[in-house]
């Protein structure tokens, strides 16, 4: 194997569940933590599998009320193998001494490889050496090969592999106090296979079946001992110094949600019987991979490049080409661990972007998992009293609203009100990412169809939403919660929302005037056919019109204010506490458990207001602002980035992915900094410990972007890739390639203050423009143009 490695070095135990999620593997059908194969759950080791979209849901009783959550399940664990000298205890790096201790993520084929050697009295070692892979070929298929070599002396070994039924979800410690009991009615067995076992088992209220089969593949002979909750295998062995024994654990997994199969554990079973060996399994698993990083290829040098590409991997195993075949969405912490219990929130707005330039065919997929879930948003709204469809902050299987009424505040002890599902706005990213797939894929049958019809629908709901207010002769949007998520409320207010988010009524305005421009151009017979599904009436469309005009944007000194009221805040001693506490990020739970609240100062999570000026670019901005009848000239947007960028904590990753795309386009030499936080976000866990519950792939697939669509300043519209660079000092000079609008394989590379764009003679049958600010060029398949960029 050769590429790139991301490696380990030694045994850390305070670092192995940033490890662990940072080495997991996965194919976008399920995913598997980087635990040890010999390590069982602990306050160390948290081994997990996850299958895209499979949740269950349980109640618990907390601080004296029932609560329901829905999560994503923990998956019987394929992964134990453990080993000991006969009669002593099982070897682990925690009970055992380690004096070697390697770990090597092989990101390039997908395998993670570990070396491990353990002492065994005085004069002797057992070197453990494992290669594991998910395979990216064959969705239900992982394997896991382990070489066994006694060092100084002879030795019998006891080896133990299983099929683990009893685990638990309780990979985050503020869940602890809910029910993760989520397997029920677990079975275990021996097929008549030579060396296969099999478990299957039911989550306990959506009643998922799962079923997983293992073929242990060794040259002695192994014998089952299977008990209530594990599927149980063991052998021994006589090791002779410096002789290698080699063990292959070959495992399948489905569940009842797979189509063409009629029993999970039927289908488990006749796949690990038809599966070839290890090193088939591996050279095929390769070639997947080989093929998936010509499709996403990402060419940038140094130690930035080394961290995207670890990024661009940890996306492509959560949302890879298997996942346009199911009906998942994007999960915020990945297929990685179980914080925000696998939801799916507003993350898909930084995901799909990129996916959409090289697997636009996920991107549709993951906005089917919208579309499918538009009745239960219609259902949402007729609730909160308005049409249209209110999407759910946080989603799940069926689209109902999954976020919490209460939360933990670690810091306190204390279970307070969540108010976050109050963030309405993830409704107008689910229209932005429709448009932007749309504009990227030129799928013109989605747009007119399905894209169509929720973005009707998400309009419909903002203008229900808006009530006019004389005294201002605008439109207002109250009680609402915007992307910084700390501000929930009024100092001393008796209830929680705010009114008229900037964030929130700006992008109301932009899902409004898109979607009446869409219904506009639709063809006539689409155009009456939709209006006669969704009951549209003319007099919708002239308040639409007008709402779109006059929504409210508050603003206070000379700056866009975050909401209204904002302005009136109180100042934080910012000095004060960070030289209190230090890390202030979740400012918030430092100020609850002092008996204060964050909703009385100028403080925000995250990036909100200026959010806007990384969804849209500098001159769409001005125009919307210009439609809402203010102008939002440079001197005022800069005042605006000015004035939070010094009052923003970056509580989430998103929050230094937006302000360093921001500061690249506008201020290039303060950029630099936030682009590094988030590059780092994860790898450093700079969340303080987030990171070992689940990656941050909305951040991870951000840095993507960054690349691709900020330094680039790439947008796709009007049929025609338009382009303005402004690279930053310290990445300057990149490359990649792309699909857009059924042209595959069209690569693009900056450097030098040159600008390179090629298309293979295959990559489609006609020619692109590319738009720069001073010109348009025109690439044709086989042709490679040089353009020198201004200075």
């Amino acid at each position: 194997m050769t590429g790139l490695l991301w490696e380990y070095d030694g045994y850390d135990p305070a670092e192995e569940r940033l490890r662990e999620s940072l080495c997991t593997l996965g194919n976008g059908y399920f995913a598997t933590r980087g635990v040890l194969p010999e390590c069982a759950a602990d306050a160390v080791h948290y081994p997990g599998t996850y299958a895209a979209g499979c949740y269950n849901r349980l109640a618990s009783e907390i601080a004296g009320r029932r609560v329901e959550n829905e999560d994503m399940v923990n998956l019987p664990n394929w992964l134990p193998l453990r080993f000991r000298p006969a009669g002593r205890d099982w070897l682990t790096p925690d009970t055992a001494p380690v004096t070697e201790h390697h770990q090597v993520l092989h990101l390039d084929p997908g395998v993670l490889e570990r070396r491990t050697r353990y002492r065994l009295g005085a004069d002797g070692a057992l070197l453990v050496r494992q290669l594991r892979l998910v395979h990216m070929a064959e969705p239900h298929l992982a394997a896991l090969r382990t070489d066994l070599t006694v060092e100084g002396r002879t030795a019998e070994l006891d080896v133990e592999a299983a099929l683990d039924g009893s685990v638990t979800n309780s990979g985050v410690a503020r869940y602890r106090d809910l029910d993760g009991r989520h397997l029920t009615h677990v079975e275990t067995g021996s097929a008549a296979a030579p060396g296969t076992v099999w478990l299957r088992c039911h989550t306990r209220t959506s009643d998922t079946a799962i079923g997983l089969a293992s073929r242990l593949a060794a040259d002695v002979p192994v014998s089952d001992g299977h008990d209530a909750l594990r599927a149980v295998q063991h052998l021994r062995l006589s090791l002779e110094p410096g002789r290698t024994v080699t063990l292959d654990k070959t495992v399948a997994l489905h569940t009842s949600h797979d189509p063409a199969i009629s029993d999970p554990l039927r289908a488990a079973l006749d796949h690990v019987a038809d599966a070839p060996g290890f090193d088939e399994l591996l050279t095929s698993h390769i070639t997947a991979w080989e093929q998936l990083w010509r499709r996403a290829e990402l060419d940038v040098p140094g130690d930035p490049g080394r961290i995207l590409r670890l990024h661009l991997f940890h996306v492509l195993q959560t949302l890879s080409p298997h996942t346009a075949d199911l009906d998942v969405g994007v999960p915020a912490r990945g297929l990685h661990g179980e914080a925000y219990r696998g939801h799916v929130f507003w993350d898909e707005l930084f995901v799909l972007p990129y996916l959409n330039l090289h697997l636009p065919e996920v991107s549709r997929a993951l906005l089917h998992y919208r579309h499918r879930r538009l009745d239960a948003a219609r259902h949402a709204a007729r609730e909160a009293g308005l049409r249209g469809a209110l999407y759910p902050w946080q989603s799940g299987s069926d689209g109902r609203e999954e976020t919490q009424e209460l939360h933990l505040n670690p810091r306190s002890g204390r279970w307070l009100p969540d108010h976050s599902r109050l963030q309405r706005h993830v409704g107008s990213a689910v229209a932005y990412n429709v448009v932007q797939y749309c504009e990227a894929s030129g799928d013109t049958d989605f747009l007119h169809a399905e894209g169509a019809e929720m973005l009707l629908e998400i309009a419909r709901f903002w203008a229900d939403s808006a009530t006019y207010d004389e005294h201002l002769g605008r439109h207002r949007i109250r009680g609402v919660v915007g992307p910084d998520e700390y501000h929930d409320a009024y100092p001393g207010a008796p209830g929680p929302g705010l009114d008229d988010n900037a964030y929130t009524n700006v992008t109301a305005a932009w899902v409004l005037t898109r979607t009446l421009d869409l219904l506009r151009g639709l063809p006539e017979p689409r155009r009456r056919e939709l209006i006669e599904r969704t009951g549209l009436e003319e007099d919708e469309l002239a308040r639409w019109e007008e709402v779109s005009r006059t929504l409210h944007v508050p603003f206070h000194d000379g700056v866009i204010s975050q909401f209204e009221g904002y302005g009136d805040l109180a100042e934080l001693d910012w000095h004060g506490y960070r030289e209190r506490y230090g890390d202030i990020r979740r400012l918030d739970r430092i100020l609850e458990a002092e008996g204060d609240t964050v909703n009385r100062y100028k403080a925000s999570k995250q990036a909100d207001v200026l959010m806007l000026g990384y969804l849209f670019s500098p001159a769409e901005l001005h125009s919307l602002f210009a439609w809402l009848g203010h102008r939002l000239d440079e001197d005022t947007w800069s005042a605006t980035v000015d004035h939070y960028l010094h009052r923003t904590t970056h509580g989430s990753t998103l929050s230094g992915l937006v302000h360093g795309w921001i500061l690249a386009r506008a201020r290039r030499t303060d950029a630099w900094g936030f682009v590094q936080e988030a590059l780092r976000g994860d790898i450093a866990d700079v969340q303080g410990g987030t990171t070992g519950e689940g990656i941050h792939l909305g951040a991870m697939a951000g840095t993507l972007d960054l690349v691709q669509r900020c330094l680039t300043g790439l947008e796709t519209r009007d049929s025609e890739l338009w382009l303005d660079p402004v690279p930053l000092p310290e990445l300057s000079s990149y490359g990649f390639s792309l699909r857009y609008q059924g042209h595959w394989g069209v690569r693009l590379r900056l450097r030098h203050g040159q600008l390179e764009a090629a298309m293979p003679k295959a990559s489609g049958p006609t020619p692109i423009d590319i738009r720069l600010p001073d010109r348009v060029v025109r690439v044709g398949p086989g042709e490679k143009v040089r353009m020198r960029l201004p200075d």
